[in-house]
Parts: structure tokens; C-alpha cells; sequence
């Protein structure tokens, strides 16, 4: 597994570097081609706490974990465990899911804006790939988001899915 480690305005020490890679290559074994593998993680402080976030693309899935903790180590340790957790939770679907389209969904450009009334703190803009109401189920959970946008294969048309309170889905599509 190739590690891509940063600091958001700090500096991450051999020490810290050693321990993210240890923990995070335990995920491999989970992994088809663990060795071409690429996982991203970003590690910033905010206040007393410590924020770690694990990306790891693959083919057609993105694996991420974002974990906040006033101890390094233990945020570590938690993010790397929800992805051994999200990978073994969805192993089934994983393996059962016939993909219908061979294209990956990547984000394109992540930008920090700020803008005059405050109210929007962050902007995505993400590649919006064609998959059924299936895919974009397992592809929000993996991200471990509560809604996820996709083009709906089955009626061409932008939906999002999202997760309900009592734990359904709900889409809203464009007309």
C-alpha cells in the first residue's frame, strides 16, 4: 500500500508516519491488489483535538474515515478500525454487486471557500457517475455519509439518496 501522509499546518514527525502506515496496511488483507492500493491521510488540529482522515480510492469505491480525538493515536486507531468495519460490513455487497459502469467516481476538486454570509463553509464538486439506487446505497455507506448524489441508471435522471432516521432511504430525483 502507497501512503500520500500530510499535516494541515503541522508538521507529522517518522514517529507518527510509522504508526499511520502500521496501522492502516493491516487493511490490505481485505484488499484486491493491496499493493497498488494508494490511501490518503490528512492530519490536522483543531483546538486540543486531533483529526485524522483516512481516504482510500479503489476501482469503483471510495473508503474514508474521518475521526476526531484529543489523543493522535487513538484517532488512528479508531479511523483505521471503522474502515476494517465498513470493508467487512459491505464484503457481501462488495463481492455480490455487478458494477454497471467501469467508471471510477473520484472527487475532482475539494476548495475551502469562504464567503460573505458564512453560511457555506466548504464546497465539493464531485464527477457524477451513472449506477443503480443499489450502488449509490453501498458507495454513501462506504463514504460513511447520510446522502450521496448519482445519475439514476435505470431513469437517467441526477437523484440523491439519502438516510432516514429510521435507518431507509429516501431519494429525491430531478424531473
Amino acid at each position: 500500500m502507497e501512503f500520500i501522509i500530510r499535516g494541515d499546518k503541522m508538521t507529522i514527525t517518522d514517529a507518527m508516519k510509522d504508526y499511520i502506515e502500521e496501522k492502516v496496511s493491516r487493511l490490505e488483507k481485505y484488499l484486491e491488489n493491496g499493493q497498488d492500493v494508494r490511501a490518503t491521510v490528512v492530519v490536522r488540529v483543531r483546538g486540543k483535538n486531533q483529526i485524522v482522515e483516512i481516504t482510500i480510492p479503489l476501482k469503483n469505491f471510495i473508503l474514508r474515515s474521518e475521526e476526531t480525538r484529543a489523543d493522535f493515536y487513538e484517532a488512528v486507531d479508531k479511523a483505521s478500525d471503522i474502515l476494517e468495519r465498513q470493508i467487512r460490513k459491505n464484503k457481501t455487497r462488495l463481492i455480490s454487486k455487478k458494477i454497471k459502469t467501469k467508471e471510477d467516481f473520484v472527487f475532482l476538486d475539494v476548495e475551502e471557500e469562504e464567503t460573505e454570509d458564512n453560511k457555506i463553509v466548504k464546497r465539493k464538486k464531485v464527477a457524477v457517475k451513472p449506477m443503480d439506487e443499489e450502488e449509490a446505497i453501498l458507495q454513501m455507506e462506504l463514504l460513511g455519509h447520510q446522502f450521496y448524489m448519482f445519475k439514476n441508471i435505470d431513469t437517467d435522471k441526477y437523484a440523491v439518496i439519502y438516510k432516514r432516521h429510521d435507518d431507509q432511504y429516501g431519494i429525491i430525483e430531478a424531473e
